[in-house]
């Protein structure tokens, strides 16, 4: 029997990106799959809240299909679930244990948990919280697929029992990203949703050096942010930013700013597309430390801050032969490492080791 799909993806959103960071990855990565010749379904449950902010209701790279609970996700999809080559459950998916409850007994022969969020993921079930992944279920799936390298991935399989755990980051789709030659309009840039735990970091590497640099131009978008926050007055604010405009933003930036969040800090080995997306467009980054960085990221395109003091000298002293060295460093390692096709071919190879083969590459 010939399957209708090779790969079928549950995820949080491929619709929307409005306040998430899954539609990005996903459609990176599938963009990806359709390059490696493969036929992808992408499932998502029907929410409000992005059915009102779709920046991407019709894909043309996969079929994208909407339901409304587990038991409609159930009654109409189960024959593409039960063909597919492999199937991937993504972290956050609403309902998220029951969904992965219901596939459970459908007795899937590839099927495997994509944990974009896995140091969020793992705290999570440290405090008992299973809003998405029940802990008995780590073991059920074929593999898991982490946001999270290095010692995360032992930790999956040693602490929780999942079978094998890899590593699948994110990445960035090298037909979408890269220069511009706009005029700069920026000094310093970032681009995310506002989170609790990265507020302080974003204050200390952005606000801060903004109050104490007037002369210079601080932009920050994202959704989210509280209304109470204390913006200095050369800080440009923009709510969101649909995906097709961040190619443009980050071209317009002397430099970008990537903060991320504690869990993912502790964890170590959890790069954000933030890096990736800015490093093909050929805007320099400034990023918080973390374990991995400099194993992810090539010294020689990046500035690792760990203060106000870092940012500052870098915008006062960096010269702009500096900055075209930096940004040309950082575009050939995203376009050799990081692209959407690359990644893709890591996800094929590991999935092709399920019981049930994927097709392979036209």
């Amino acid at each position: 029997m010939s399957r209708d799909y090779d790969i079928v993806i549950l995820g949080l959103s491929l619709s929307s990106s409005w306040g998430n960071g899954h539609a990005t990855t996903f459609r990176a990565l599938i963009r990806g799959l359709q390059t490696h010749g493969q036929r992808v379904l992408f499932l998502e449950r029907d929410m409000p809240w992005y059915a009102e902010n779709r920046d991407l209701p019709n894909p043309d790279f996969c079929r994208l299909a909407y339901y409304s609970s587990v038991e409609d996700l159930i009654e109409r999809f189960t024959p593409e679930l039960k063909n597919a080559g492999a199937v991937i459950v993504g972290s956050y998916v609403p309902d998220g244990v029951a969904v992965i409850d219901a596939l459970n007994r459908l007795a899937l022969p590839n099927w495997h948990f994509y944990d974009i969020d896995t140091p969020v993921t793992l705290a999570k079930l440290a405090r008992g919280d299973e809003e998405y992944l029940a802990r008995r279920q780590i073991p059920r799936f074929t593999s898991y697929l982490s946001f999270s390298g290095g010692p995360t991935l032992l930790r999956l399989e040693r602490d929780l029992g999942a079978r094998s755990a890899q590593p699948l980051y994110c990445s960035v789709d090298a037909d979408l990203y890269g220069p511009t030659g706009e005029a700069l309009q920026w000094d310093l840039g970032y681009l995310g949703t506002y989170s609790v735990d990265r507020q302080p970091v974003l204050e200390r590497l952005l606000l801060k050096p903004a109050r104490l640099m007037p002369d210079k131009h601080f932009v920050v978008a994202g959704s989210q942010f509280p209304p109470d926050i204390d913006w200095p007055s050369n800080v440009e604010r923009i709510d969101h930013l649909p995906p097709l405009q961040h190619r443009a933003f980050y071209n317009r930036q002397r430099f970008t700013l990537n903060v991320t969040r504690a869990d993912m800090v502790a964890a170590g080995w959890s790069p954000s597309v933030r890096l990736f997306e800015a490093g093909a467009c050929g805007t320099p980054v400034i990023s918080d430390i973390w374990p991995g960085i400099d194993k992810l990221f090539p010294p020689e395109a990046i500035v690792l801050a760990s203060g106000t003091d870092d940012v500052v000298r870098t915008l006062q002293d960096t010269t702009a032969s500096q900055r075209a060295d930096m940004a040309a460093a950082a575009r050939r390692h995203v376009l050799a490492e990081h692209t959407g096709t690359a990644r893709a071919g890591e996800l094929l190879a590991m999935l092709g080791n399920g019981r049930n083969q994927i097709r392979p590459s036209a």
